[in-house]
């Protein structure tokens, strides 16, 4: 029986099918024994691993396969390497972030047995990582569904961490086949995607919901499956609102070069048809609104987020895009005209409340028909002030 050493059995495609996936390690080897120099050129190199297959590459976090009724189920290691933190902090500031996924199945961890509990995640790499650190004492299965790389919470908001997907996962993976009992823990925060009485009818699984954070998954399970309220309490604190900004960032980059360009060339219309001196002396100032509007409500937006009045986050953007650009005018007051200060202005706070707004996918204090309430709200408002600003900005060459 061919077991596919990320994922699930793979009884019916041919031996040495190559995974979509990349592995996020080399294939673990033993130092071959034989130390002499070969004949013809250098020592031979490692031994491959036992468990190598053709056409396929062991990951990183697996360790070793344990037998079963389905076959080899790979065994996974609960102590985090160099590369993995290194790939995280990667995957943090949108590198390689799209294709950060492993394949979905079966995993173990410790020496489960028939009675052992299903732990249910996603197969973005950042939330497996989260989950299999916290088992160094524990011995679980883990079912790692196919959200395409995609944590649970956003993954649940957008039906693939989904009641179909579990029924599906526990159909295909043969799980009744090594567990006695019929539960499954999912993450409470998966609940806005899965019917627990569906995901029942479907495989006849019975769903317990788990805790928010994974840190305390050992002490749920200690407790007999019991949560208390703060693992149902969700926190968002300073640090877990700044670990977002990286990415949030990231996503800015290629549209920046295209809007720095058009600053560049709006800035250089003026009297003389366009002048290269304005398009340089003016752009850097429209550059430096944009700037301000990025951090203002990339970076300053999450920071501060409880103390920004008002409950939309456009306003919370509003808010700090109009501090931001009051530092904005007083530093080129003395370079500047009016109209081009007022455009500024409008710049750097509609920047801000776009992105302000934006923040709202990465918290949960809002639901996705709230985020589209807003987005429909806001977002011609936003054009307008933007709008607004390139009128002011060109009218202000030629005054």
């Amino acid at each position: 029986m061919k077991t596919d050493c990320c994922g699930e059995n793979n009884k019916k495609e041919p031996f040495g099918r190559v995974s979509h996936l990349k592995p996020f390690a080399s294939t673990p080897v033993k130092e071959n024994e034989n130390k002499d120099a070969a004949c013809c050129g250098p020592p031979p190199g490692p031994e491959c691993s036992r468990f190598a297959r053709p056409g396929y590459e062991i990951c990183g976090f697996v360790e070793d396969f344990m037998d079963t009724a389905i076959g080899s189920v790979p065994k996974i290691g609960t102590k985090l390497s160099v590369a993995d933190h290194a790939t995280s902090v990667l995957a943090r500031f949108g590198i390689g972030r799209d294709s950060y996924g492993i394949a979905p199945g079966i995993y173990c961890a410790g020496t489960p047995d028939a009675d052992s509990p299903v732990l249910v995640t996603a197969n973005y790499k950042l939330t497996f990582d989260a989950l299999r650190k916290e088992l160094p004492s524990l011995s679980a299965w883990i079912m790692v569904l196919d959200t395409r790389g995609i944590n649970v919470w956003c993954a649940a908001g957008k039906n693939l961490f989904s009641t179909g997907e579990v029924i599906k996962r526990v159909k295909v993976s043969g799980l009744d086949k090594i567990v006695n009992h019929r539960e499954l823990i999912l993450p409470q925060l998966s609940a806005t995607g899965v019917s627990a009485i569906d995901v029942k009818k479907g495989c006849g699984f019975k769903v317990v919901w788990g805790p928010i954070r994974a840190s305390d998954i050992k002490q749920f399970l200690n407790a007999g499956k019991k949560a208390d309220e703060t693992m149902r309490r969700v926190t968002f604190t300073v640090s877990e609102r700044l670990v977002l900004v990286p990415v949030e960032l990231s996503f800015l980059v290629k549209p920046t070069v295209f809007i720095l360009l058009g600053f560049f060339l709006l800035s250089g219309i003026g009297t003389e048809i366009f002048s290269v001196k304005d398009a340089w002396s003016r752009g850097i100032m429209a550059a430096l609104a944009y700037a301000a509007g990025i951090f203002a409500g990339a970076v300053f937006v999450p920071a501060v987020l409880p103390w920004l009045p008002g409950k939309a986050f456009s306003i919370k953007g509003a808010v700090t895009g109009i501090i931001a650009s009051v530092f904005v005018m007083i530093f080129l007051k003395d370079v500047a005209n009016a109209w081009e200060l007022a455009a500024l202005f409008l710049c750097t706070t509609a920047v801000s409340s776009y992105l302000g707004m934006n923040f709202t996918g990465s918290t949960p204090y809002t639901s996705p028909s709230g985020v589209e309430k807003e987005m429909r709200k806001a977002m011609p408002l936003q054009a307008l002030a933007g709008l607004v600003s390139i009128i002011l900005w060109i009218g202000a060459a030629f005054i």
